[in-house]
């Protein structure tokens, strides 16, 4: 028959067997509260990933903006040179003097007024592209008084190898006596030359030296100075040789750009 000691420590085995299946027991519910936690989160997150994928869509790649200027290619190039950026800006002015076989020409092209035109103009004269090359028609009568210049082949048809479209000027008052039917190019303008189809200008331009009747389709890129239009005066004073059939000639005084110089931009 077991004794008193021995009873107690039967007791006491028991007790301690009793205790460590409760700590297993504790033990399992906690490792299964936190497997029920983990899942729990990685069911949330999941479910917020779909919806904002659902609301959300796929990325859209970002849009590329269109050339602000297009320079389409046309006739071979008269003389070689590259297409311009067809991004240039649109603000601020250019000097650009005409260093000719008759005096200087300076000149001061606006951005804003037409800013594919002058961007194309001042990459030419940076290029040598208006270097020694003439003046091929003087136009002499009234309502008509510009030298045009800009065609390295001296024959009116001769251009860059690209043609864009015109930048209609805004605000040019209408021509006496022609109102609704030609606007007044001052004297004193610098505007583009072009055919009579639309997109049509290239390299050549024309000075104006007496307010001449134009549709207002011919883009203004700015403006000569005073020294330039008393070189103008003289040569339109010495007359054309009238043979050019759309009217005027080659001037008698002939003109040949020996240099189109850009001056440098400002310094910041």
């Amino acid at each position: 028959m077991p004794t008193n000691e021995q009873r107690r420590k039967a007791a006491k085995r028991k007790l301690e067997r009793q205790i460590e299946r409760r700590a297993e027991r504790a033990k399992r519910r906690r490792q299964r509260l936190t497997l029920i936690s983990v899942v729990a989160v990685v069911a949330v997150v999941a479910v917020a990933a779909g919806v904002y994928f659902l609301v959300s869509g796929p990325s859209e790649p970002e849009p590329v903006a269109a050339p602000a200027c297009r320079y389409n290619p046309s006739e071979p190039a008269a003389k070689p040179n590259t297409p311009p950026d067809p991004n240039p800006p649109a603000t601020g002015t250019v000097d650009v003097t005409l260093q000719t076989s008759q005096g200087a020409i300076p000149l001061t092209l606006d951005r804003a007024s037409a800013p594919c035109a002058v961007n194309a103009v001042v990459s030419l004269a940076s290029q040598g592209f208006y270097d020694d090359t003439p003046c091929p028609r003087l136009v002499t009568g009234q309502g008509l008084q510009v030298l045009q210049c800009g065609d390295p082949t001296g024959s009116g048809a001769g251009g860059p190898g690209y043609q864009y479209a015109e930048e209609p000027p805004q605000g040019l008052p209408p021509y006496p006596g022609a109102e609704g039917q030609a606007s007044t190019y001052a004297r004193g303008l610098v505007a583009m030359a072009k055919s009579s189809q639309p997109g049509s200008t290239g390299s050549q331009f024309f000075l104006v030296y007496g307010d001449s009747a134009l549709p207002p389709e011919y883009s203004v890129i700015g403006r000569i100075a005073s020294e330039g239009l008393a070189v103008l005066d003289r040569v339109g004073a010495g007359g054309d040789d009238g043979s050019n059939q759309a009217g005027g000639g080659a001037p008698t005084i002939p003109v040949q750009i020996q240099r189109a110089v850009v001056a440098a931009p400002p310094a910041p």
